[in-house]
């Protein structure tokens, strides 16, 4: 198969992350908090269980079909999908209580979908694939840049209660917002905000999803990488094949990368532009 048709399977224009110039200062960690935070975590994560959205019920043959069909026996050399937490999670989150009710009709089907603004909600098998790459459990601190339509982060809050997505976009900001509220994601923290410098009071964290193509990695978001996390991420140029990478913070710091597959998103704009 050639390049073009591999990327014509597998490319997915995920939500932008638009951001607004704030140009505030990125300060050193408070390492005193960090440790109270990762304490108060960790007894958060023992009580835990995954929340029961409330849609729940409604279009379940659905899921099960999307996640047979297009994760667990995804064809066309795609990477497979192994983990059965994330694979669990996609069979649980009613994906079309998160896009348009014009458009719940085809929430299932194997590609994007518009939900406003010029952005999407991306392709299942890709959302699935993302995921897994973080390789998160319950106890796992984890940031999303790019909140979008809030079907992302549901996904994360099935893995672990300790998610915070950062979204620029008011209106997709307060709209996400309301729906995981509604399905019961109330432990989801989100922000309206600059995704370019991260989360600072929220970490470290553990993992880092960055759901935009960014032409570097954004510095706030290795300083507020744990050692041993990892960051999935998009690198390259909206013109150019982009890159999925994986960025991994040794215990001394250093960085390990791994190139994943070739993919399109939309840039990271705001700082990212500057």
């Amino acid at each position: 198969m050639t390049l073009y048709g591999y990327l014509s399977t597998i490319i997915i224009w995920f939500v932008a992350c638009s951001t607004e110039d704030t140009s505030s200062a990125i300060e050193a960690p408070d390492l005193d908090a960090a440790q109270n935070s990762s304490v108060h975590a960790d007894s958060v994560s023992a009580s835990w269980s995954p929340p029961r959205p409330r849609s729940i019920d409604e279009r379940r043959t659905e899921r099960e079909r999307m996640v047979n069909e297009q994760i667990i026996r995804r064809t066309f050399g795609a990477p497979a999908v192994q983990s059965e937490t994330v694979m669990k999670a996609m069979r649980t989150v009613p994906r079309h209580v998160f896009v348009p009710e014009a458009l719940q009709t085809q929430a299932y089907a194997d590609t994007p979908l518009p939900i406003g603004l010029g952005q999407t909600i991306s392709q299942p098998y890709i959302v699935a694939f993302m995921t897994e790459l973080l390789s998160i459990d319950a106890a796992s601190r984890v940031l999303e840049i790019g909140t979008g339509s809030g079907y992302q982060a549901a996904i994360l809050a099935q893995l672990t209660p300790h998610v915070y997505s950062i979204e620029i976009i008011k209106p997709l900001a307060d709209l996400a917002r309301e729906i995981l509220d509604d399905q019961g994601y109330d432990q989801v923290q989100t922000r309206h905000a600059d995704g370019y410098y991260g989360w600072e009071d929220a970490g470290p964290f553990d993992a880092i999803i960055v759901t935009c193509a960014a032409g570097h990695l954004p510095p706030a978001l290795w300083a507020q990488l744990k050692p041993g996390g990892r960051i999935v991420v998009p690198i390259g140029n909206v013109s150019d094949v982009q890159r999925l990478i994986i960025l991994e913070k040794a215990e001394d710091g250093s960085r390990l990368s791994r190139t994943v597959m070739p993919v399109r998103f939309v840039p990271m704009t705001g700082q990212m532009e500057q």
